[in-house]
């Protein structure tokens, strides 16, 4: 009689499981855990203020806990509107990057010397502090450095993010990148991708976000050429199982700072 009682909720556990397969993979317990930390600022001498902490203080802090290829990157001059300065973070788990966060914390507070740990209420080092968390795609476990040969102030990032109308579409989406092989098809092509993820805690969920890298904006541009008039592509993104998946885009180009791992 009390297993008749539970059957509901056994069932209601299996579809979710069933309905949850696509992603499986994607947050299993090996695969990377992201954080991405966007500072906001709108001075010259804020973001000097923040880049002086991260170059002294927060990457030498990372790299001294065991923790690295971590990439700093910086919106383009030309964009006025919203500067800001990004920081991607590799940890192996939740748990490594919540006990990071509360330590370095500390090590703000210790940072008697510094404008950034110092600085006053009416002015602060930026203007908001965003943090973005993301599981990293199976097809992609862990971060990888480019292969890029042009020195670092000539290189362009592409940062995008993919959001879904509804978490089904989302999943969909990215079962299109590891099953549908769309990963494949960018590392055939050329596109020196950093990482690949599933947002799991951010502003615009359901989404996805990547981040691939050229020597230049012509390299860019003749790389996404290519992939429009790739025949793999055309047949994919024809399929109807994988129609309506992406409700809007944002495209974010970035350069790398000196002191950035990648």
């Amino acid at each position: 009689m009390l297993f008749h009682k539970k059957l509901p909720f056994f069932l209601g556990l299996i579809l979710v499981i069933v309905f949850i397969n696509p992603l499986t993979k994607a947050v299993a317990a090996d695969n990377t855990v992201y954080q991405l930390k966007v500072y906001h600022y709108k001075t010259a001498a804020q973001k000097q203020v923040i880049e002086d902490y991260l170059k002294d203080i927060f990457v030498p802090y990372l790299h001294k806990g065991g923790i690295s290829k971590i990439g700093v990157f910086k919106t383009l001059e030309a964009d006025t509107a919203d500067r800001r300065i990004y920081v991607l973070i590799p940890f192996k788990s939740l748990k490594s990057m919540d006990q990071f966060s509360e330590s370095v914390l500390n090590e703000i507070a210790a940072a008697k010397n510094s404008p950034y740990a110092t600085a006053a209420f009416d002015k602060p080092p930026y203007t908001r502090l965003e943090s973005i968390v993301m599981n990293a795609f199976y097809k992609m476990p862990s971060p990888a450095v480019p292969a890029l040969t042009a020195p670092k102030e000539e290189r362009i990032y592409e940062l995008r993010s993919y959001e879904s109308a509804t978490e089904a579409l989302f999943i969909n989406k990215v079962k299109m990148f590891n099953t549908g092989d769309e990963v494949g098809l960018f590392n055939r092509l050329g596109f020196n991708a950093v990482f690949y993820a599933s947002v799991i805690a951010g502003a615009k969920m359901p989404n996805l976000m990547y981040m691939t890298t050229f020597n230049s904006k012509a390299d860019r541009d003749k790389h996404w050429e290519a992939f429009g008039a790739d025949a793999y592509w055309k047949e994919l993104s024809a399929k109807p199982e994988y129609q309506h998946n992406v409700s809007h885009a944002d495209i974010i180009f970035l350069q790398p700072a000196n002191y950035s791992d990648f």
